[in-house]
C-alpha cells in the first residue's frame, strides 16, 4: 500500500514538472489600441496589439468585436470576423507565451475589442 502511494505521488510530481501548472485564461490577455496618425478613406487608422501575458501558448482566441468595420484590409489569418459579433485571432492558431499578434484597421470611432474565449496549451 505504501509503495502504491509513493508511486502515485511520484507520478503526480513528474506530471507537474514536465507539464507545468497552467493557470492561464482570459485574464492573461491584454489588448491595446492606439491611433497611428494615418487615415484610410477618411477613417482613422488604429494599431491593435493582442498580448498573451501567460508563459503558456494560447490558442482558439476569440474577441468580442461588435459591429466591426474597416476601410483598410486586415489579414484574415490574423484577425477575422466570424459572425455573432465575434472575431478570431491568428486563425485560431497558437500564440506563444509572452508574445503578441498585431494588426491595423481604419474606422472612426475605434472598436472596443475584448477577449471572450481562449484555450491555454500547457
Amino acid at each position: 500500500m505504501a509503495t502504491m502511494v509513493k508511486l502515485s505521488i511520484s507520478l503526480l510530481l513528474l506530471t507537474l514538472i514536465t507539464k507545468g501548472v497552467c493557470d492561464c485564461g482570459l485574464n492573461n490577455i491584454t489588448i491595446g489600441t492606439i491611433r497611428s496618425g494615418r487615415e484610410t478613406k477618411g477613417k482613422a487608422e488604429w494599431n491593435v496589439v493582442v498580448v498573451n501575458n501567460c508563459d503558456c501558448p494560447m490558442q482558439k482566441m476569440v474577441l468580442s468585436c461588435n459591429g466591426f468595420q474597416t476601410t483598410e484590409p486586415v489579414d484574415p489569418t490574423i484577425f477575422k470576423p466570424t459572425g455573432d459579433n465575434k472575431c478570431s485571432i491568428n486563425n485560431g492558431g497558437s500564440i506563444p507565451g509572452k508574445n503578441a499578434v498585431k494588426f491595423s484597421y481604419a474606422w472612426d470611432p475605434p472598436f472596443f475589442l475584448r477577449p471572450t474565449s481562449v484555450t491555454a496549451s500547457c
